[in-house]
């Protein structure tokens, strides 16, 4: 089973819960299992801005992040 406080979707603990034989529970039930009982939380979406430029970000870590970690 996954550590506490992983994510997981709803359709995934579902999942989880319908592999033991002869249990059926609804999908409050099955809410309150994984956050109540088992510590899951919801996924969230990551947060990155839309102007977001990666090949900048390479060339700062190429050129300016050595320069900072030396120090003066």
């Amino acid at each position: 089973m996954p550590e506490p406080r992983s994510c997981v979707r709803r359709q995934t603990g579902r999942a989880v819960v319908t592999r033991v034989p002869g249990v059926t529970l609804s999908r409050a039930s099955v809410w309150r299992l994984l956050t109540g009982r088992l510590g899951w939380s919801l996924q969230r979406p990551e947060r990155r801005a839309v102007e977001r430029d990666e090949s900048e970000i390479a060339r700062w870590i190429a050129h300016e992040w050595p320069r900072i970690k030396k120090g003066p």
